[in-house]
């Protein structure tokens, strides 16, 4: 079941499985913190005055910073060791946790959420890699339906930890929990988990990393930054830009030229024998090839819902912070429900297959939820459509993972877990600004024409602007009762609007994977060769 463990081959068969709750309380880690902001907002904003746009940063540059070097720590994972990587990413993102709830300024939990993408950076890709070097066959079948079901499971359940930690205690704790759990971590991975790195070391390609960091950084700073500064001409432009033309364009033709060189020059090295930060040769394997096509295209709405549904749960509905976690939480339950369906059908059926009846699952959540959304809908309507939507997330990530790596040579798995999280990630930074957009312009949209002759425009532009700028909190301190009903209708329609897109964006990812093949992964001891 182990194989090419540099610090033990003596090592027992249950050992491994303990390591794995380790490793995914790991990746729950990361999971949390990028979900645990949402239900904190309001009271970050209430506590450090923060403007609009460090709202924004103090979302999205966790994103950004998280995105860019998923690559890189993959390919370093490889090179110095993937446990011990592990560790240090760990270790970075508890220490920037403290700095986040110490913070005392919107630009100090900027830097900190900044520091956190770097520690989260380094331990998603490289848990996929323990896992994929770890376990053989069936065992890696539900090894990967645990990891991917406690992504989908924490995506919940962060909204409910933040919302409980918000509500009893401080926003500041949502990041302080970090903490003792990184402990709790670092002494199960030196317990339980194996080292393990490539055969063969070769030396860092540092040109390759800084087009890598450029090319990701530049693309995800340009779809989430869009909607803010406009996508060419930008009525209100970055202070440090000093032109009256959008930096996004700029922003893409960065990506499309570091990108075009990333990949001439990798090729050219990889050719010549020399080191590349990814394998190249592994996009000639369908699995892989494929995989990353359809795991790129599902991450587009696989969380956007994420997104809006906790505002519009506190800022419409009213809910308490501790409340929306709650709702949340069917998504939890529906998500480990799958971990052990989808246990139960490795080997029986085509991991492709599972893939498939996840995706569907999570179509008929995402639709069901735009269809009962309304500024009057119970929470026992949304319910039952989150749980579905769990459930085709803990089938579809996790064996969709396995899909992507199955026939990957162990020592390439750094650079091959990187490639697929750093899919992943691109598709959900593409997937959040669009959904993003869909539900802001939307709301705007709708609300300033419902508004239309009834409120002078000087006015109506104001509450617009409120409505829109603060994501939906400034709805329930609208005094005059026909406006804040307005707004809130507005805000439903265009958290419905945001779900049939995300449904939209699934079919997609569904229909990308019919290029996948549909056969078992092999009870042998190694990858497929292809």
């Amino acid at each position: 079941m182990v194989s090419r463990l540099t610090d033990s081959s003596d090592v027992t068969t249950w050992r491994p499985w303990i390591g794995l709750v380790f490793i995914s309380v790991a990746v729950a880690l990361i999971i949390v913190d990028s979900t645990i902001v949402n239900v904190a907002i309001p009271s970050i904003v209430d506590d450090l005055a923060i403007s609009s746009t460090q709202v924004q940063w103090v979302q999205e540059s966790y994103t950004l910073v998280f995105a860019a070097l998923l690559l890189v720590f993959g390919t370093l994972a490889d090179r110095f060791g993937r446990r011990r990587l592990l560790l240090v990413g760990v270790t970075v993102f508890a220490l920037s946790s403290v700095l986040a709830a110490t913070a005392g300024s919107g630009e100090l939990l900027i830097g900190a959420r900044v520091l956190q993408g770097v520690g989260g950076a380094m331990i998603l890709p490289t848990t996929l890699s323990v896992i994929n070097a770890t376990f053989r066959g069936r065992e890696r079948g539900i090894a990967f339906a645990v990891w991917g079901s406690t992504i989908g499971g924490m995506a919940a359940v962060g909204p409910l930890l933040g919302g409980f930690l918000t509500t009893a205690f401080s926003w500041r704790w949502a990041f302080g929990i970090n903490v003792p759990l990184g402990i709790v971590i670092v002494i199960g991975l030196l317990v339980f988990v194996a080292e393990s790195r490539a055969e063969e070391t070769r030396r860092i390609d540092v040109t390759g990393a800084v087009l890598a960091v450029v090319t990701t950084g530049s693309l995800v700073f340009g779809l989430i930054e869009g909607r803010t500064y406009g996508w060419w001409i930008s009525a209100d432009p970055p202070a440090w830009w000093g032109l009256g033309v959008s930096p996004i364009p700029l922003a893409f033709l960065v990506t499309v030229l570091a990108g075009a060189a990333f990949v001439v020059r990798g090729i050219r090295r990889q050719r010549a024998g020399r080191s590349t930060l990814i394998a190249f040769s592994l996009f000639g394997i369908p699995s892989f090839r494929n995989g990353n096509l359809a795991a790129m295209i599902v991450s587009l709405g696989e969380f956007g819902i994420i997104l809006s549904l906790p505002l519009w749960l506190q800022s419409v509905l009213g809910y308490s912070a501790l409340q929306t976690g709650f709702v949340l939480l069917a998504l939890a339950v529906g998500s480990f429900v799958a971990s052990g369906a989808a246990g139960a059908t490795t080997g029986r059926f085509s991991p492709v297959a599972v893939v498939r009846v996840g995706l569907a699952a999570e179509i008929v959540g995402v639709a069901g939820i735009g269809l009962v959304v309304s500024s009057t809908t119970p929470w026992y309507a949304v319910v039952p459509c989150l749980l579905v939507y769990g459930f085709g997330v803990g089938l579809a990530t996790a064996q969709l993972t396995g899909v992507v790596l199955m026939d990957v040579p162990v020592e390439q798995s750094g650079q091959g877990s990187g490639t697929q999280s750093t899919a992943r990630q691109v598709g959900s930074a593409l997937g959040i600004a669009v959904l993003g957009t869909i539900l802001f312009t939307s709301v705007g949209g709708i609300l300033d024409a419902r508004l239309a002759g009834a409120v002078p425009a000087a006015e109506r532009t104001a509450i617009v602007a409120s409505v829109v700028d603060s994501s939906g909190t400034s709805i329930p301190a609208i005094t005059d009762a026909a406006v804040r009903a307005a707004a809130e209708e507005a805000f439903s329609d265009g958290t419905r609007f945001a779900a049939f897109a995300a449904a939209g964006f699934l079919v997609l990812g569904l229909l990308a994977t019919l290029r996948l093949g549909g056969r078992r992964e092999p009870d042998g001891e190694g990858p497929v060769s292809s």
